[in-house]
């Protein structure tokens, strides 16, 4: 009776005990608000895929038919069904307790080996210089000038840029990690103005008796205090105040990341352009362009965050010329 309770609760709208459990376990565990909802989102859909069967009913058979419907059905690409897979593992494993053997059996569906779009420099002057100018020109523009992702610099902190030292650091990359990049001698007056405008917004906050950021947990709770600090405020904080889904709390956020991708798209469409086109792409052709320029792999490897320097050896595929560097013999015959 508790299982047809726990699971029927999923779509019927009662008190879903199970993903309470999941989202509790997953706040513990200090996960993104990104990931919860994704885990939360395949849980549900597993549970609903097999008629509404309590988790601990099920096995290795349940997880990889529900796997198998994804990617033939549905035909989600390999790393959505890796993140599925990632949620039902966490299920079982963090959620229910449950040491089954199997779960370190069940198939991961392979990545296909695929090569990064990158840019021309002269496709990458086209597409900057068809960004309007502001606010959203300055953010693409350090995209491609320091190799950021997109979310590491719109939730870059105060705090973690030094126009001095002409350094970010980066904080909680991919992977959890911290580094550091380079400031683009060519963005500092743009940067310094937009400090400028992050300082005098943080104020008004203030005075209207707002002015407080959002901060993991851990900080939260060891410095009460950063919440209203300058340093902790975002380079690029939003227009408004938006609502925390978790906490319920009203603050200024940063910059949507859609209104950047919007704009690379349409600078992209303005440019003429022709390959797909989105601000990662910046980052792959940040790293091409310095390979290019005689730049240790070794050092570009550092500026990306990359843990294995394999990970940075697929941008050297543009430098090979095509074909490894090999000269076509028909290129030796001088043909007419």
């Amino acid at each position: 009776m508790e299982s047809n309770k726990l699971s029927s609760s999923v779509v019927t709208g009662e008190t879903p005990r199970l993903l309470d459990r999941v989202r509790d376990r997953i706040r513990v565990k200090h996960y993104s608000l990104r990931t919860e909802t994704a885990y939360l989102g395949w849980i549900k859909r597993y549970i609903v895929f097999h008629g509404k069967r309590h988790p601990l009913d099920m096995g290795k058979d349940e997880v990889e038919a529900f796997l198998s419907h994804l990617a033939v059905e549905r035909n989600i690409a390999a790393a959505t069904q890796n993140q599925a897979l990632a949620a039902l593992l966490f299920l079982y494993g963090e959620v229910l307790g449950v040491a089954l053997p199997w779960l370190d059996d069940v198939t991961r569906a392979k990545k296909p080996a695929r090569l990064p779009t990158v840019l021309t420099q002269a496709e990458t002057f086209a597409l900057l210089n068809q960004v309007p100018e502001g606010e959203v020109q300055l953010i693409v523009r350090l995209l491609y000038g320091t190799g950021m992702r997109l979310l590491e610099s719109l939730r870059l902190r105060i705090k973690d840029l030094d126009l001095q030292r002409r350094e970010i650091v980066v904080r909680d990359g991919k992977g959890g990690k911290d580094r550091v990049t380079m400031v683009p001698e060519q963005l500092v007056p743009a940067l310094r103005a937009q400090l400028a405008r992050a300082r005098m917004q943080h104020e008004v906050d203030l005075l209207a008796g707002r002015g407080e950021v959002w901060l993991p947990d851990a900080l939260a709770v060891k410095y009460p205090n950063a919440v209203r600090a300058l340093g902790w405020q975002y380079v690029f904080p939003a227009n408004g105040f938006s609502v925390d889904p978790r906490s319920g709390a009203v603050r200024r956020h940063h910059v949507d990341e859609k209104r950047i991708q919007r704009a690379v798209r349409a600078a992209a469409d303005r440019a003429g352009v022709l390959k797909p086109v989105s601000p990662h792409t910046l980052r792959h052709s940040f790293a091409t362009h310095l390979l290019e320029a005689g730049y240790d792999i070794r050092t570009v490897q550092e500026l990306l965050g990359h843990s294995d320097v394999s990970t940075t050896m697929i941008y050297t595929h543009v430098l090979n010329r095509g074909g490894r560097g090999v000269v076509s013999p028909i290129d030796r015959m001088g043909l007419a």
